[in-house]
């Protein structure tokens, strides 16, 4: 059974929704900066901060308590709803579908505000009863409260692939029969919390990063949210919808390697990108861009370039890591860039690899020239976690007839 996109909704450092994103993309201007909104003393560290604050959001979604003080609930309802409206999904269509969202901190960031009050009382404070909000599931449903009465809702939290899974489980439950329509992907804020266990590891960047460059130092930290609609060929036939892309290729791997690294052959990662693949049907020169985990840590990026190079032995196809414009937003990640992904293909452009100067390796050149222009079919969206729980994605472009009956589209060859 084949899965297709059909809707899709954004907000990062780069603006909110699907047109100031791909704006910012096709100026080059990343997201990237000073702190802003997250109270912390690190401001030392360059941030990919979502140019809206608590206040803002909530005033522009219509939403109070406790939702206005969730900033990753807010994050979550602005993408959401996008991608709810870009697949026309009606309200039966919602009682019918299912939310799966990736997270990892939740709502910690109102965890932080009320811990210690709480934590010093010797009874039950009003305080405590915040704490009921720190929860990742508790976020996913407060989300999903917002955007409709979903048949089922789920949470996905396995670090910084929890997005890129949360869409693997929405595929494979429309490949199962379970359900016809997902809305899935991720919202993660930024948190002192976040920062601080960042910050413990070494491996911030004080500049913006430059993933895949000789003399990268680490990650900037991002914030954001993104869903994309997924859908069975028979329900979006039934509700005249012209697909974004296909997902044709998915897999989830675990090398187990180590509690923060990756093996020094990429091992879960090139299984990841060979798995998707091999269910894709596709073959290593079929792949048109590699959009990269790409981190900007002397690790990741050198593994991840091992893993590629056991795919293409002989020379790595067109590959970048939006990373250097949004920032790492954890366990977002995988959902943002999958719509970075499929704005990329539909517009024709390869995305920039900000910063990067000098190669890692010999022949390990990201895409860094401005204004690329591309024909994508097939693009590989890369997601690893720590604890090496790896996955891969692949979007395949389709060819629209004329007008907005999609049960006349016919399809690329794999």
């Amino acid at each position: 059974m084949k899965v297709y996109v059909t809707g899709s909704g954004i907000v990062s450092a780069l603006g909110a929704g699907c047109e100031a994103t791909l704006d910012s993309l096709l100026n080059e201007r990343p997201g990237i900066g000073r702190v802003r909104h997250l109270a912390t003393e690190h401001v030392e560290f360059p941030v990919g901060e979502v140019p809206l604050s608590n206040a803002e959001m909530a005033s522009t979604l219509g939403v109070g308590y406790p939702e206005s003080g969730l900033r990753t609930v807010l994050l979550g309802i602005m993408a959401g709803r996008e991608a709810i409206v870009s697949a026309r999904l009606s309200r039966s269509d919602i009682r019918e579908a299912a939310f799966i969202s990736g997270t990892t901190v939740g709502g910690m960031d109102r965890t932080e505000q009320f811990f210690k009050s709480a934590f010093d009382s010797n009874s039950e404070s009003e305080d405590s009863t915040e704490l009921r909000f720190n929860d990742c599931g508790c976020s996913t449903e407060l989300i999903a409260d917002r955007l409709g009465r979903f048949r089922m809702v789920t949470t996905s939290s396995t670090a910084c692939s929890s997005a890129a899974n949360a869409i693997i489980l929405g595929a494979n439950l429309i490949k199962a029969g379970v359900t016809d329509i997902v809305v899935a992907g991720g919202s993660e804020a930024l948190t002192r919390f976040h920062l601080n266990g960042f910050n413990t590891l070494m491996i911030l960047d004080r500049e913006r990063c430059r993933p895949f460059d000789r003399d990268r130092a680490g990650i900037n930290l991002g914030e954001g949210a993104a869903y994309i609609v997924l859908e069975s060929e028979e329900s979006m036939k039934r509700r005249g919808m012209t697909p974004l892309a296909e997902l044709s290729g998915y897999a989830n791997t675990c090398d187990a390697f180590h509690q923060t690294a990756s093996s020094e052959n990429g091992e879960g990662a090139y299984r990841a990108m060979r798995e998707a693949m091999d269910m894709a049907r596709l073959t290593p020169a079929d792949i048109s861009y590699v959009n990269a985990h790409g981190t900007g840590t002397p690790n990741n990026d050198e593994t991840e370039l091992a893993a590629m190079e056991r795919i293409w032995t002989h020379g790595l196809p067109p590959f970048s890591s939006t990373k250097s414009l949004t920032g790492h937003t954890t366990s977002a990640s995988g959902a943002i860039e999958s719509v970075i992904s499929l704005l990329a293909m539909s517009h024709g452009f390869l995305p920039v690899n900000r910063g990067w100067k000098t190669p890692i390796q010999q022949g390990a050149v990201p895409v860094h020239q401005s204004g690329t222009k591309c024909n994508i079919k097939h693009i590989i969206n890369n997601s690893f976690g720590f604890g090496g729980n790896d996955s891969s994605l692949i979007f395949s472009a389709v060819n629209k007839t004329a007008g907005s009956d999609a049960a006349n589209f016919n399809e690329t060859d794999s």
